[in-house]
């Protein structure tokens, strides 16, 4: 429960800066994930399975930021029934506008840990995000990195 409160509190204070540059956070992490994948920009899917909430209707939220001028989709030559998403340079300066705010959000909200704290916090998050991977393998022969350097 804490760590559901606490990605709360955090998402709520990065959607009031990205509030106002008229986005939602949905819209936000689209364009950061397209500018990650330029220049080749991505499928629909792929947009999709990269996204930190999972969209129901991604087409939909595709269709409204198309609208905006901040995504391109264009079919592929080689394959009609593929289309790709990319960014455009107006999405692009958008981000650039919200990069510094964010930044600055983020540090503000660790400052109270050290460094270590902080990768030491993301590698556990990470391993808790990743345990899908670790379905099916009893407990007991799973071993945290932790406990692996415990041992060594």
């Amino acid at each position: 429960m804490a760590i559901l409160k606490a990605a709360d509190a955090l998402s709520q204070e990065a959607e009031q800066i990205i509030k106002t540059r008229g986005l939602t956070p949905a819209q936000y992490n689209v364009l950061r994930i397209l500018r990650g994948a330029e220049p080749h920009g991505l499928l629909c899917r792929g947009i999709s399975e990269r996204m930190i909430s999972r969209d129901p209707d991604i087409t939909r939220l595709l269709d409204r930021m198309e609208d905006h001028k901040l995504i391109t989709r264009a079919r592929q030559k080689e394959d009609r029934r593929v289309i790709k998403t990319r960014i455009t340079r107006e999405g692009l300066k958008l981000l650039k506008k919200l990069d510094r705010p964010v930044h600055e959000l983020h540090q503000d909200q660790f400052r109270h840990m050290s460094q270590s704290d902080v990768k030491r916090l993301t590698e556990l998050l990470m391993e808790v995000e990743n345990r899908e991977s670790c379905r099916g393998v009893p407990a007991s022969k799973t071993i945290s990195n932790s406990q692996k350097e415990n041992q060594e």
